[in-house]
């Protein structure tokens, strides 16, 4: 995350755009973690079901950035040869 004044001229005041989601390991430290860098809560921690959970942020830019913590790919992604 960068802050704000380095945001180009005319960029938008609000969030915007695709939500990317990122796995993590640990969801609630994550999104802590984000918020101490600066990012505002725009969909609270949310479970899905069978352990998987959702969170994302806004960041100084108004860009919106999901996290994730999904067991189900954990498992598909260690069968990858």
């Amino acid at each position: 995350m960068i802050d704000r004044r380095y945001a180009p001229p005319g960029a938008a005041g609000g969030p915007g755009g695709a939500v990317m989601y990122w796995h993590v390991d640990d969801l609630a430290a994550a999104l802590e973690r984000l918020r101490s860098m600066g990012a505002t809560e725009y969909q609270a921690y949310t479970e899905r079901g069978m352990g998987f959970v959702t969170a994302s942020v806004v960041d100084p830019f108004g860009n919106v950035l999901g996290i994730m913590h999904n067991p189900h790919w954990l498992e598909t992604l260690s069968r990858q040869p």
